[in-house]
């Protein structure tokens, strides 16, 4: 698959003590795209120019990612940048989308911040504060162990050889530009000693204060964590409706982006 990226603007802003990258194509609507854990901008790059025909489509590289420039070791938390990133480029609304910890983070954005999203949209998302089902929490420790005493490069072998991308590492569209993508994380979420701050409620207990159109979409070959929280999401947010991609895992956007924009599209144009 050819994938097109359109003429674009980006830039940094000065979020919570530390810098973060940005691209902005397209006029219209704002829509913000946000990215997993150890990956980038880049892995939208199937959605960037689709979604630019009709919307003012902003993605950007989460502290510690990509060409973000961490400038602090304090405690952070992403739906606290990605407001200060709207802010900072006089985005009131948006509407949202976000893979695995973008899925996270626009989440938590949501229920912190009501009224400046105009829809979400969940992909291979956790929840805050659900029990994990598998052991993911414990193997990404193991990785973060690793990264911490032996090396990132020897972490990343560690992380790419997880069953959560086996999927995508098997599938001849995704497993070139996501290895590219992931080899060159910076590790920094995993070694800097930096915090993530937590809400003091969970988002998993206040999923029926969203009141925005939700569409949860989640990849057949996914992780079963990932299937739990996406039923949870359809049950508890009023109106929101879970799709399954078939044959797709946790890379769905990557995976089978033909299915993945049409499902957007189709999405965003009953919202708009």
């Amino acid at each position: 698959m050819t994938t097109t990226i359109p003429e674009f603007k980006s830039g940094y802003v000065n979020v919570n003590g530390t810098k973060l990258y940005y691209e902005i194509a397209g006029s219209g609507t704002p829509l913000i795209l946000v990215h997993g854990l150890s990956l980038d901008t880049r892995m939208w790059d199937s959605q960037f120019g689709v979604l630019a025909e009709n919307y003012r489509v902003i993605r950007y590289d989460a502290r510690g990612h990509g060409k973000s420039v961490p400038t602090s070791t304090d405690a952070y938390s992403h739906s606290q940048d990605l407001r200060g990133l709207m802010d900072a480029l006089s985005i009131e609304r948006a509407h949202l989308v976000g893979l695995s910890m973008g899925g996270r983070t626009v989440i938590d954005f949501t229920v912190d911040n009501p009224g400046r999203a105009i829809s979400l949209v969940p992909v291979d998302s956790p929840l805050p504060g659900m029990d994990p089902v598998t052991d993911i929490p414990g193997r990404i420790g193991r990785i973060i162990a690793m990264a911490n005493e032996s090396g990132i490069a020897a972490a990343l072998d560690m992380w790419c050889a997880d069953e959560l991308f086996t999927p995508a590492v098997n599938n001849p569209t995704s497993a070139g530009p996501l290895n590219e993508i992931v080899r060159e994380y910076s590790g920094w979420n995993w070694t800097s000693g930096a915090t993530v701050i937590d809400r003091d409620r969970p988002a998993a207990q206040l999923l029926d204060t969203i009141s925005v159109p939700t569409l949860v979409i989640v990849g057949e070959l996914d992780l079963l964590d990932f299937h739990v929280a996406a039923d949870a999401m359809e049950a508890n947010i009023a109106g929101a409706r879970k799709v399954v991609i078939p044959g797709a895992g946790h890379m769905s956007n990557m995976e089978d982006p033909a299915a993945f924009n049409t499902l957007i599209t189709e999405f965003l144009s009953g919202v708009e």
